[in-house]
């Protein structure tokens, strides 16, 4: 496999303003394989912020500047894990081959035990390039929606159970009961609580009034984090801790998030979850009426 960029192009680390770009790359990739794209800027600089710019990012190039493709990578313990895309006017010239070479070699150098990547689920050239270069379909992530066009159910709360709309001075329970609820996710990773304060509460654009809190006397039973993506409302991270799971506090919080974003005026709802999710996710947002709209697939190789 060639590390090497095709000739004709040429790559360089990012600089600011560059997440513009990668949006514009995705988007033309999406539509190309998909017919249709949500993705734009606020889809993208949320993981292109966690992305390893140093050594671990591509912007690649013609040779008179022009944007053509870009990798990033973002590291976990023993891992990491790559996104790239190619403009579709680019594709079949060899770039792609080439950047996941170029993650690859940087991942080997760094020691990490294993590299995923991942694709649309219908670009199947990237599916087949994956197959070829020795890596395993692992895991898909489906993002569901629920339109708010019609009558929605008012959320039945389970006695003793008070929702909340989220508090800067609950800030530490209600990063401990997330990552709590999240703890058996496949290839979850926390966060320590000062980045993700910097991460999450610190962003420009986080809008605090669409982050709920369901509470069980002085204690969360579950979170929910919201904001605006993918042309409607985005329900970023749900989760019960397990004492409270079973009792209908997941579908209460989905339809009090529905409720909000239907208030003000969003024409649909959206999340991304696991296909494989161990709680039964999917299960739930079936009841709670959403449907399956897109899936990525993850690949996974191992390195040593």
């Amino acid at each position: 496999m060639s590390a090497t960029l095709p000739d004709g192009f040429r790559s360089r680390r990012p600089v600011d303003g560059d997440v513009d770009i990668v949006a514009r790359i995705i988007r033309a990739e999406e539509q190309a394989v998909r017919g249709d794209s949500t993705w734009g800027v606020s889809e993208t600089s949320q993981w292109w912020q966690l992305s390893n710019h140093d050594d671990g990012t591509w912007i690649v190039e013609t040779e008179r500047g022009a944007p053509a493709a870009f990798a990033a990578t973002i590291d976990s313990a023993d891992s990491s894990e790559c996104w790239a895309a190619v403009l579709p006017e680019f594709r079949g010239r060899g770039l792609a081959t080439a950047l996941i070479g170029l993650t690859e070699q940087r991942a080997r150098a760094r020691g990490f035990a294993r590299m995923k990547v991942g694709a649309f689920v219908e670009n199947d050239l990237a599916l087949r390039l994956f197959d070829e270069l020795g890596y395993r379909e692992v895991r898909h992530y489906l993002q569901m929606r629920v339109a708010l066009d019609g009558q929605l159910e008012e959320p039945r709360w389970p006695p003793g159970i008070n929702v909340a709309t989220f508090r800067r001075e609950d800030a530490r329970a209600f990063h401990a009961a997330f990552d709590e609820a999240f703890a058996e996710e496949w290839d979850f990773h926390s966060l320590p609580f000062d980045e993700w304060k910097a991460f999450r509460l610190e962003r420009e654009d986080v809008d605090l009034s669409l982050w709920f809190v369901a509470w069980d006397g002085v204690e969360i039973a579950a979170v929910c984090r919201c904001e605006r993506q993918h042309g409607g409302g985005w329900i970023g991270g749900i989760g019960v801790r397990k004492p409270w799971r079973r009792r209908g506090i997941g579908l209460a919080l989905l339809q009090h998030a529905f409720l909000e974003f239907a208030r003000r005026g969003e024409p649909h709802v959206s999340l991304g979850v696991d296909a494989e999710n161990p709680t039964g996710a999917t299960v739930l947002y079936e009841r709670a009426g959403m449907r399956v709209v897109t899936d990525e697939v993850v690949f996974e190789k191992e390195l040593t």
